[in-house]
């Protein structure tokens, strides 16, 4: 009877025993074969990126780009088959594991996507943009065949954005160190791509028009100074107008900000929180419409000025400065100006921006000279002699340094700029980022801003706090040897050789002032505040004298995102945006 009794319960335990060992044995076999293919998906991608990087040693041979991107293609659809299988989506909710094999997975498919969707037809707009294509014939530049390239650069731009946002939605906090640094080589990988292409199908839908392809267009060109500080570089010291016709542009006037009246009242009505941070001087005078950190808003002024004094209405405005023209001095190569000075890349910024004040107390004649600098750089332009490519490069980098800017009136125009840096606007915060503008403006009415130098820092200080620090040091020599052009003479009430700065500190969309503090060799600085554009903005005011510098700190509370930055006013010297603020206290 017992021993009867016992059969089932035997029979029961090896069921069980069987089942148990058949869970391991899956469960074995499951991660075998997940590892095995985890290896080789790793082993593709790893091959995929050593084959991208042996082409970009030669990125102007097609032939050779078009064999490197079939090899990378095959290998990045063999790493996202390998990681979609069924039983690799059955692991992925483990604990600890799963994460690795999501993470594995999504980067493959969003690397795969962006070769195969993306790369391919960046490359075959890229190409079609060659030296020939972008260097004028008799004058005039192909309008036809830049704008030809629009569909694959709009198919580029939109298949490579996709696939950055699928690597940006990775959470890399579990991830195990050389994955995370995987994902993280990725997505800078996949976003710099998204960033070119997305560049290269604005400029296709752009430059045709922008050159005149549907008939006459003008520009009125600002050339902002650097060595007197304006929120978006410097005050606006020289204009020109360029006009474009079936690609064709040529220098049809110039213009001194002399030649300005200065307006008893200002030429377009300005938000009230504007005049509130900076009077009505940037609608009066030409010289401060770069004084509002938002060329949407200063351009349309200028725009109206120019046709007050000459009686034409332009279809945009381009601001540029003299670190510009020595960018793209590298593609033309040295001009020749009527004083026999060669302008060359090394010497632009010290000749425009120094020297000729030592060598022409006479406004007027400092006016003439930046005159006769323009016209030789637009005539290098103008007849060819700028190698595509560097003018191309010069041009970007220009534009991601906020020196080159560009408003058009017409507002579909316009919409081809949103988002980007050329349009001069406020940072633009989203869910993944926060950034805090530093605008500086100088309060000393000379030129002593070509001798400061800022240093900007941004750091984290918990989950919802982030702090910013901005230094300002004064490195002028001895304000003896400098003429009273360059230190205002004492003009306005700050002494000789001394600097007064107002900086504007914009914080980020959702951030909220919770303390600030500065500290300072020289006069004790003053602060002040308002908004802009519903922004809460605090000013510093600040005076040095040579040898001297202060520090400010400012600490905000704001939601946490992955990138903390700050857009700062282009300087001579651009400024590095560090990540060793130092305010954040004991927390």
């Amino acid at each position: 009877m017992g021993t009867h009794d016992r059969r089932p319960a035997g029979r029961a335990e090896r069921v069980f025993a069987w089942s148990l060992g058949a869970v391991l044995v899956v469960g074995l076999v499951a991660a075998a074969w997940i590892g095995v293919r985890g290896g080789m998906a790793v082993a593709h991608l790893s091959s995929a990126r050593q084959t991208l990087q042996a082409a970009e040693a030669d990125p102007h041979d097609p032939p050779t780009i078009a064999v490197a991107l079939a090899t990378v293609r095959d290998d990045t659809s063999a790493a996202r088959s390998l990681t979609s299988d069924p039983v690799w989506s059955w692991a992925e909710p483990l604990p600890w594991i799963g994460p690795q094999l999501r993470a594995l997975a999504v980067s493959s498919a969003a690397l795969d996507t962006a070769v195969s969707e993306g790369l391919g037809p960046l490359s075959s707009a890229a190409s079609g943009l060659s030296t020939d294509v972008l260097r004028p014939r008799e004058g005039a530049f192909d309008t036809t065949v830049i704008a030809s390239l629009e569909p694959e650069a709009d198919a580029a731009a939109t298949h490579l954005r996709a696939a950055a946002d699928e690597l940006s939605r990775i959470d890399t906090a579990p991830l195990l160190g050389p994955l995370r640094d995987g994902v993280t080589r990725a997505r800078e990988l996949v976003d710099g791509a998204a960033s070119a292409s997305d560049a290269l199908h604005r400029a296709t839908l752009l430059l045709p028009r922008m050159l005149g392809a549907g008939g006459q267009r003008s520009y009125l060109v600002l050339f902002q100074n650097n060595a007197e500080w304006r929120s978006l570089g410097g005050i606006v010291g020289a204009v020109a107008q360029v006009d474009t016709q079936d690609g064709r542009f040529a220098l049809v006037d110039q213009a001194s900000t002399s030649d300005f009246p200065v307006e008893a009242e200002p030429v377009v009505d300005l938000p009230g929180e504007v005049q509130d941070l900076f009077d009505t001087r940037p609608a009066r005078y030409i010289q401060n419409v770069t004084q509002v950190p938002d060329f949407t808003l200063g351009a349309p002024i200028a725009r109206e000025m120019w046709k007050r004094l000459r009686g034409r209405t332009v279809d945009g405005v381009i601001t540029l400065d003299p670190v510009t023209l020595g960018y793209v001095l590298k593609a033309t190569g040295p001009v020749t100006l009527p004083t026999g000075d060669h302008l060359t890349p090394d010497n632009a910024v010290p000749l425009l921006l120094q020297e000729v004040y030592q060598r022409y107390p006479d406004p007027a004649r400092q006016d003439e000279f930046f005159r006769a600098a323009t016209a030789a750089v637009f005539s290098a332009l103008a007849e060819g002699r700028a190698d595509p490519e560097l003018l191309l490069a010069a041009l970007m980098r220009a534009g991601s340094e906020g020196r080159l800017m560009l408003w058009s009136a017409d507002a579909d125009e316009q919409a081809i700029l949103d988002g980007t840096t050329l349009q001069g606007t406020l940072p633009d915060d989203g869910t993944d980022r926060s950034t805090f503008g530093v605008y500086l403006n100088d309060g000393t009415g000379s030129k002593m801003d070509s001798y400061l130098r800022p240093s900007v820092d941004v750091a984290w200080c918990g989950q919802d706090s982030a702090v910013l620090g901005v230094t300002l040091r004064n490195d002028a020599p001895d304000p003896a040897s400098l003429p009273s052009y360059v230190t205002g003479g004492g003009e306005y009430g700050v002494p000789v050789g001394e600097a007064l700065t107002g900086v504007y500190v914009v914080l980020p969309a959702e951030g909220r002032l919770e303390e600030y503090a500065s500290t300072t060799d020289g006069i004790p600085p003053g602060f002040a505040g308002g908004t802009l554009e519903g922004r809460p903005v605090l000013k510093w005011s600040v005076q040095l004298a040579p040898g001297e510098q202060a520090h400010l700190d400012v600490r905000v509370s704001t939601p946490w995102t992955p990138h903390l930055g700050a857009v700062v006013t282009p300087t001579i010297v651009s400024p590095a945006i560090g990540r060793g603020a130092t305010g954040c206290g004991g927390n």
